[in-house]
């Protein structure tokens, strides 16, 4: 199986030598650059993720000689792992797919990566993306200094940040109204992220427009269970409707999701969804 049988395979249905395959790719500086970035793509899977993967990409992301694309692809595939590891705590380390060492190893060059000023824009935006999978106190200077620059690339990774560290709650209302598409997506996944109520008007808006564009749309209905569980059968309800099975799927998720934050009493026994 080749990289790009591999890309179109679920991970958990790869063979056991792929993790094998994406290092030799990695760590082959002739091969072709296309199959590097899409090596370093693949093994931010945690199906693959261990520590000899982990060097890898971190040898990538420190190495100026590097092409900047292939540099930036490997911060972001060494986020996953950041916070699959942060939310174990290291407590059964044997389940872990890398080390104590190696994770901090990676938050520590991440770090250092994105304070390096003559590192590449595009480096030092996704240093800081991949950081705050394991979020800790430097990011959050960090992420209102992206959040105050003019350049909207870094108004985007900010607000991509404020979805993991918390405390940006006004910066998260504020991005609502961007008229930049991306940087309006991720505030709403951040709100969502957040339960942030001052966000449920926007929300709210954005389910019962029908020009809401799909991605908008899902994200929204994400955010419902986690700003407002008790009107999430009433404001999702119509969607369960929906011709796109993506949109049925996530309000049923949302539904779940929210009445269990929410509680059976709030629901009563003869909800529609149920």
């Amino acid at each position: 199986m080749n990289l790009h049988d591999l890309k179109l395979t679920p991970p958990w249905e790869w063979p056991a030598e792929a993790g094998s395959q994406l290092l030799v790719t990695l760590c082959d500086e002739k091969a072709p650059e296309a199959d590097r970035h899409l090596a370093a793509e693949l093994a931010g899977e945690l199906v693959v993720m261990n520590d000899e993967l982990a060097a890898a990409l971190i040898n990538i992301l420190e190495n100026g000689r590097q092409p900047e694309e292939i540099r930036a692809r490997a911060a972001i595939s060494l986020g996953p792992v950041l916070e699959q590891v942060d939310t174990g705590r290291f407590e059964d380390a044997e389940t872990l797919e890398i080390t104590e060492a190696t994770f901090h190893r990676i938050q520590e060059s991440l770090r250092r990566i994105h304070m390096d000023a003559s590192a590449p824009k595009e480096v030092r935006r996704r240093a800081l993306e991949g950081s705050v999978r394991a979020p800790q106190t430097w990011h959050r200077d960090a992420i209102r200094a992206a959040c105050a620059s003019d350049d909207d690339a870094w108004k985007l990774t900010a607000v991509f940040c404020m979805r993991f560290v918390k405390g940006f709650d006004d910066q998260i209302l504020e991005a609502l109204n961007s008229t930049d598409s991306a940087i309006h997506y991720e505030a709403v996944v951040a709100a969502g992220n957040w339960g942030v109520d001052a966000a449920w008007p926007h929300v709210a808006d954005l389910l019962a427009s029908e020009s809401t564009e799909k991605p908008l749309l899902l994200a929204a209905i994400e955010a419902v269970p986690t700003i407002r569980p008790d009107d999430a059968a009433e404001i999702l309800g119509d969607l369960l409707d929906s011709d796109d099975e993506d949109v049925v799927d996530a309000v049923e998720e949302a539904l779940t999701l929210a009445k269990g934050l929410s509680g059976d009493a709030a629901w009563g026994d003869d909800d529609e969804h149920e």
